[in-house]
């Protein structure tokens, strides 16, 4: 959900029919974090830089409770998080996950491809020529 394309998840949304009701527990809210790299993946951790991002935490009427955290500022986005992070915790998940996580996986692997292979168009093969100098 939080890699997920918000105007996909949107587009997506009313295929699970009403939503449940729900207590915030904390309401959306933006902040920052601090994003932390390694230096060739192995290297000792640096700090990168901040990024902004949105969380919220909720509780489903049957006490289930769901957390919410994602990319940038849709506080929107983040409720719908943490509302499938508690439905998949109920009985619920099957339908959730038909009606919503597969198809967004499947977007999401499709534009994946499409990027490789826009890049694979422009690559570049050397090659070196053997002069007969050498010989």
């Amino acid at each position: 959900m939080a890699k997920a394309p918000a105007a996909a998840v949107a587009r997506l949304w009313p295929a699970l029919g009403e939503e449940p009701a729900f207590d915030w527990l904390r309401a959306p809210e933006i902040g920052s974090i601090m994003v932390r790299g390694r230096a060739g993946a192995v290297g000792a951790p640096f700090n990168l830089g901040e990024m902004t991002v949105t969380r919220c935490a909720l509780q489903l009427s049957d006490g289930t409770v769901g957390h919410g955290y994602v990319q940038g500022r849709d506080k929107e986005k983040a409720r719908r998080a943490a509302l499938v992070d508690a439905l998949m915790q109920t009985g619920a998940a099957g339908k959730i996950r038909t009606a919503l996580l597969t198809p967004l996986e499947a977007e999401m692997a499709e534009a994946r491809r499409t990027r490789a292979a826009k890049a694979a168009s422009t690559k570049v093969d050397f090659f070196t020529m053997v002069r007969g100098e050498n010989g």
